[in-house]
């Protein structure tokens, strides 16, 4: 029965205790073993209960799932960030501009799109099933998400730099544009939004804006609005929203829905 199911394509778990069930517990793709079940048993299992009871399974398949489709989530928000960061420190170089950010201007950025809001997405149920093809998928939303991201960055400082403002000024329109888009890919990552998600989201854009009116914190963070191109440089970060999500909505075409459902 085993082999007859994963021939037609199931991933199978096969439970049992006894020393009959050893061949089909390692032919299966999960053994799972009772606590109290022969030792021969127990050895060839991948997982064992150790309080012998059937009704804990249901708990053990909900983490499972949660663990491997909540790692999808976050690993798009983590590669996005990587492909972006890559791409712009590249461009910069080559053109030997100054480096768009501080590094109290990353802090903010990944504070408020990447470390507060994985650790809660990562921690939230999730009743997906595990579908095959994880790398390929991340990569396929990460990937366009990232260049769309160092394009718009590279967009604002260029605009910064034509205008001659000073340095703090192209770096805090660099900062503006990369919170607005990793603002962007975080909603797009939490899709479909519960109250929870989107009590997350509205924390951290919250945050975002409360960067910006109180002049101690913009000195603390080296950040000064620029003056005569901010609506250009808000409207280079509505561009790239757009953009972002015109190719998420590709990517979901192209399969990369499974990952959200």
């Amino acid at each position: 029965m085993v082999t007859a199911l994963q021939a037609r394509g199931h991933v199978v778990a096969m439970t049992g205790d006894g020393v009959n069930d050893v061949l089909a517990l390692k032919l299966a793709d999960i053994g799972i073993a009772m606590g109290s079940g022969a030792p021969a048993t127990r050895a060839v299992a991948q997982l064992v209960l150790l309080d012998g009871r059937f009704g804990t399974m249901p708990g053990v398949v909900a983490e499972g799932r949660k663990v491997t489709a909540n790692i999808e989530r976050v690993a798009n928000v983590f590669v996005t960030k990587t492909v972006w960061a890559t791409v712009l420190a590249l461009a910069v170089s080559a053109l030997l501009w100054p480096y768009p950010f501080l590094p109290r201007h990353l802090t903010i950025i990944d504070t408020l799109t990447i470390g507060i809001p994985t650790f809660f997405l990562a921690l939230a149920p999730n009743p997906r099933r595990y579908v095959p093809g994880f790398v390929d998928r991340v990569l396929r939303f990460a990937v366009p998400a990232g260049l769309i991201v160092a394009a718009s960055v590279f967009g604002a400082v260029a605009l910064a730099r034509s205008r001659d403002l000073p340095l703090v000024e192209q770096r805090t329109s660099a900062t503006l544009v990369a919170l607005m888009l990793g603002l962007t890919v975080l909603v797009l990552v939490a899709l479909p939004m519960t109250w929870r998600r989107v009590l997350l989201v509205g924390s951290v854009t919250i945050g975002f804006v409360l960067m910006f009116p109180f002049a101690f914190v913009r000195k603390f963070y080296a950040l000064e609005l620029p003056s005569g191109v901010l609506g250009l440089t808000l409207g280079i970060g509505l561009a790239g929203m757009a953009l972002l999500i015109t190719a998420w909505k590709v990517s979901r075409l192209l399969g990369h829905h499974e990952a959200c459902d």
